[in-house]
């Protein structure tokens, strides 16, 4: 059952809110102490919309966009991580705060641990070199291909990209084509530039879509 299922239960009982909250923190510190939560969960708002952050004890494991479905996320990460998972807000604090201050042009680089479990072989090596392009940059999926030892892999580039598990963080929308068009994201070709012209020169820090 997850904690959604039984807070669902708690409100057919007439149980008021603040008390829903207090019973709900108590069932994160028993997880927790009982070394049952494998993947804390919360959501936060961002010029972006809102995005739902998950991590295990290595570190962020996933960032997802409302268009690509959270509750289908948080189901693929029980299935691929495991049926541990918990909305434990407090556990990704330290990612929102660097997230606050990356949208405000505070932050050029993140500082979180993070898990890379989702990704494997040929993608994890992708992105593994995209925290190699600095921030207000961006490199051509041709150039991210030739750098990760595959030049002609350039369609496996745009793959990886593609199915990054934690985009922003991990920034694989500083990847462009040859030709300085945007191409695909995750998010959205909007939410793409948004971040580009965040990190551009002439970026305020505070787009938003």
């Amino acid at each position: 059952m997850t904690d959604e299922d039984l807070l669902a239960r708690l409100g057919e009982i007439d149980v008021d809110a603040g008390t829903q909250d207090r019973l709900h923190a108590r069932l994160v510190s028993a997880a927790g102490a009982a070394a049952v939560l494998d993947v804390a969960y919360r959501t936060v708002d961002s010029p972006l919309g809102p995005l739902l952050l998950a991590a295990t004890d290595v570190g962020l494991v996933r960032v997802a966009f409302a268009g690509q479905g959270h509750e289908r996320v948080l189901a693929e990460l029980a299935d691929r991580v495991s049926p541990r998972v918990l909305r434990a807000p407090d556990r990704l604090d330290p990612v929102a705060v660097e997230l606050d201050e990356y949208f405000a042009g505070r932050r050029r680089r993140f500082d979180v641990a993070l898990d890379h479990q989702l990704s494997s072989g040929f993608r994890r090596t992708v992105l593994a070199r995209l925290g190699d392009i600095a921030y207000g940059r961006t490199a051509s999926y041709a150039a991210v291909a030739e750098a990760a030892g595959s030049p002609r892999a350039v369609r496996a580039v745009g793959t990886a990209c593609a199915t990054n598990p934690i985009p922003v963080v991990v920034p694989c929308h500083r990847v462009v084509r040859s030709d300085g068009s945007p191409g695909g994201y995750a998010g959205g070709t909007d939410a793409k530039e948004v971040l580009l012209a965040l990190e551009s020169p002439e970026g305020s820090g505070r787009g938003r879509l």
